[in-house]
């Protein structure tokens, strides 16, 4: 996989730099200086939380270990690659980057970060910044810290993705696709909310840390906290769904996969029925993935989805699926956004961007606040589809006080809350002609 990603690595840097360009025109700078991040400190501690590279600087470079480095630009010119090798004994030293993808850069290494601003200049050219600075950066000659022009193009066209950029987050849904498979079989073995996680990070190989978020991994009426991340101890708790979101990552590309669960037996036929509807559904919604289409409307198909099958569970009475989504009944139990557009952050940056330039955002639809993504689709586009269905005791008892419980069926709903709710979430790529499922695919290759 590695090598296979390293040939589509050259056109992937030559598109990188020519979005440089133009971001760079825009901004009024000659030249850019991305930095890769600095490890924190907790408060009043000596250690800090995980190193997280900036995704800026994994768009040029992949690496996810490289604190205090730098990639500096100017157009026309080969990029370089700063990269701080400290020498130390009390941690293990990064080792320089290898392979065929280090061709694209001129790599120099410092011992110190200090010792990288003379290496930065670039005489009197007026160089952007971008990053989160560090304690001294100040002094360092940058012409514009994070300039907002800059920052809202290279934004805006991450969106698309590159063949190597596909690549990448092809491999992350496989191994996020072996993850889910091991978990599936540690819950069903009986293994705890915490020992499922276990089973997830190892059979993706990753650490907690390397994941691209906290799992969730809830079992019953866990499922209806939304980001619940608890990962209890105990086996000898109430089991009769299993819902997992977890992803895995390559080249800090993401994949992010959500799968519900129900116990081999026991369980009510109408809960089954519903996960059985919702599964299909999310299907239909994942086809709708089209160049063109409005991402706000495949939400609002969501709901008008959910309202049917809620309908035909006998959960919403006396209305209709128009009647239930226009009157806010359906976002009682789905209160999310359909999805959001996914790569080097799981929720990536700019699903709201109206243009290129930042300057005006396109609205969510009215009652729908959550929604990170109101962009119509291009092709490149890489997406998550996660309908839900949750019974969730908050909106449920607002519902009972605002006038929506009339057309709740509350002893529906009081048998189906044990099950807590159902979401299922695939990421799927916008093409020229049918979406590609990489979840689905990923899922498929395993046997």
């Amino acid at each position: 996989m590695t090598d296979s990603l390293d040939l589509t690595f050259p056109a992937h840097i030559a598109h990188v730099r020519t979005l440089a360009d133009r971001a760079l025109e825009l901004a009024g700078c000659d030249g850019l200086v991305v930095y890769s991040g600095r490890p924190g400190l907790h408060f009043l501690d000596d250690h800090g939380p995980p190193f997280k590279a900036n995704p800026h600087f994994l768009h040029w470079a992949p690496l996810l270990e490289a604190p205090d480095s730098f990639v500096r630009y100017l157009p026309g010119q080969r990029p370089e690659l700063v990269f701080h090798q400290p020498a130390d004994y009390w941690h293990k030293p990064p080792e320089l980057p290898a392979g065929d993808w280090t061709r694209e850069f001129e790599i120099k290494v410092i011992r110190e970060p200090a010792q990288a601003r003379e290496l930065l200049q670039a005489g009197n050219r007026r160089l952007a910044f971008v990053g989160e600075p560090a304690p001294g950066f100040e002094d360092w000659g940058f012409s514009a810290m994070n300039p907002s022009a800059l920052l809202a193009y290279l934004h805006y066209h991450r969106a698309a993705k590159t063949p190597y950029e596909l690549g990448c987050m092809r491999e992350a849904s496989r191994l996020g696709a072996r993850g889910h498979v091991a978990a599936t079989a540690a819950y069903h073995a009986g293994a705890s909310e915490f020992e499922v996680h276990q089973a997830y990070c190892s059979a993706v190989g990753l650490r907690e840390q390397e994941l691209p978020y906290g799992n969730i991994v809830a079992f019953g009426e866990g499922a209806a906290i939304l980001h619940y991340t608890t990962l209890g101890r105990r086996r000898d708790v109430p089991r009769p769904t299993f819902l997992i979101d977890a992803g895995a990552q390559c080249r800090g590309y993401a994949s992010d996969i959500t799968r519900t669960h129900v116990a081999r037996s026991g369980v009510d036929a109408q809960f089954v029925e519903l996960l059985a509807t919702m599964e299909a559904l999310q299907l239909q919604l994942c086809a709708a993935v089209r160049p063109g289409a409005d991402y706000r409307d495949i939400h609002l198909l969501a709901h008008r989805l959910i309202a049917e099958a809620l309908i035909r569970a006998g959960v919403i009475v006396g209305c209709d699926a128009d009647a239930a989504v226009s009157s806010g009944l359906s976002g009682v139990f789905f209160p999310h956004g359909i999805g959001h557009l996914l790569g080097l952050q799981v929720h990536d940056v700019a699903g709201l961007a109206a243009d290129e330039h930042g300057r005006d955002q396109i609205p969510r639809p009215a009652g729908h606040p959550y929604l990170r993504l109101t962009r119509k689709l291009e092709p490149g586009f890489v997406v998550t589809i996660e309908p839900g269905l949750y019974f969730i005791d908050l909106l449920l008892d607002a519902a009972r006080a605002n006038g929506l419980g009339r057309h709740v069926h509350w002893d529906t709903v009081q048998r189906l809350r044990p099950y807590g709710g159902i979401r299922v979430e695939d990421d799927v790529v916008c093409t020229q002609a049918e979406p590609e499922n990489l979840t689905r695919d990923a899922f498929a290759s395993l046997g």
